[in-house]
């Protein structure tokens, strides 16, 4: 669990124009004299396990090569052969679930 505590400022917030935060509720105000109050404590975020979850996966992904480099030499190798062979209807098939992919996961 990753813990962020976030203190209060000393400057005061800006004041919205008229109009503006009228639901609000009023800023707290100093003490007599202008010292601060004696709540000093600053407020706590508490980020739960998604938040663990992602980096552990960004560390993970980031020692994750992009490219098999294996791979990329194989098919040069096959393409400097003439023994590469393209099979247009698995890269159109593809190229299709890509797209359908592409769209349900903007609708949702």
């Amino acid at each position: 669990m990753i813990t962020v505590k976030i203190e209060k400022s000393s400057k005061p917030l800006p004041v919205a124009p008229s109009g503006e935060g009228q639901a609000r509720a009023p800023a707290a105000k100093p003490a007599a004299g202008g010292a601060q109050s004696s709540s000093t404590a600053g407020t706590s975020v508490h980020l739960g396990a998604t938040s663990s979850q992602l980096l552990s996966m960004e560390s993970s992904m980031a020692n994750t090569p992009v490219v098999d480099v294996a791979k990329v030499a194989e098919i040069k190798q096959a393409i400097s052969e003439n023994r590469f062979q393209v099979n247009s209807g698995v890269v159109a098939d593809r190229l299709i679930e890509t797209v359908q992919d592409l769209i349900s996961s903007h609708k949702a």
